[in-house]
């Protein structure tokens, strides 16, 4: 019995300090969530100097990169983790997925230490590139600069022929800029520590079987400007 209850003991032990460890790799996505969500409600906070809502509309899927670096501590070019959302068929927004983005020149910006890096997948093509081990930016999928303000004009037309479209934030300027070079990858850590197990990016973003977790509710209703409830 002595023996018994011992071994319950540790296995008990062993089981606590696995949750907590849990609960602590999953409290960098959950952050990562939330600073995705400020960053893009500070974007549109301004329409004038925002995405185009009709262009955001269009989008099949965001994806935001909050706070990439420019290298330091060995990492050459930029590195930074990010999240991203798809739109289902029903035109909800899908649960996250985590990636990560390395390298790249990042237009006018590139002398900033630090800038946020929002990216509007526009097309079926784009999308599947998204959910691939990784793309490169201008290379593996077309990508151009986003126009910003209320609403798309004539003279952007020609842009919304890329599969992504991309913009930076960096000392509150925001504008559409290119990334050529960037790496786009699948962060599988990050997803595995979010949902408890390992989890794909295809059957998170299109296959609508992953369900919306309560700390992306916020992010979701930003790209939607709508109340978390609708989600």
């Amino acid at each position: 019995m002595k023996t018994f209850l011992t071994t319950l003991i540790l296995l008990l032990l062993v089981s606590s300090g696995t949750m907590a460890q849990s609960k602590k790799e999953r409290a960098d996505e959950i952050k990562r969530l939330q600073r995705a969500t400020e960053v893009f409600r500070e974007i549109m906070r301004t329409p004038d100097k925002g995405i185009p809502g009709d262009l955001l509309d269009r989008a099949e899927c965001v994806a935001i990169v909050p706070g990439l670096k420019k290298g330091g501590l060995g990492i050459g070019g930029r590195y930074g983790k990010g999240v991203v959302m798809c739109r289902r068929p029903n035109k909800q927004w899908s649960a996250p997925s985590f990636l990560t983005v390395e390298g790249g020149s990042f237009g006018l910006q590139i002398g900033f230490q630090q800038i946020d890096v929002v990216m509007l997948i526009m097309n079926r093509k784009g999308m599947e590139r998204l959910v691939g081990d990784k793309f490169t930016v201008g290379a593996d999928a077309s990508a151009a600069a986003g126009p910003v303000g209320r609403s798309t004009s004539a003279e952007t037309n020609v842009r919304l022929d890329a599969e992504i479209l991309t913009y930076s934030r960096a000392k509150g300027l925001f504008a559409g800029v290119t990334i050529n070079g960037a790496v786009v990858k699948q962060d599988k850590d990050d997803n595995r520590d979010f949902y408890g197990k390992e989890m794909d990016a295809r059957a998170i973003l299109f296959e609508g079987t992953v369900p919306m977790p309560q700390e992306a509710r916020p992010l979701a209703a930003a790209l939607s400007r709508e109340s978390p409830k609708k989600q």
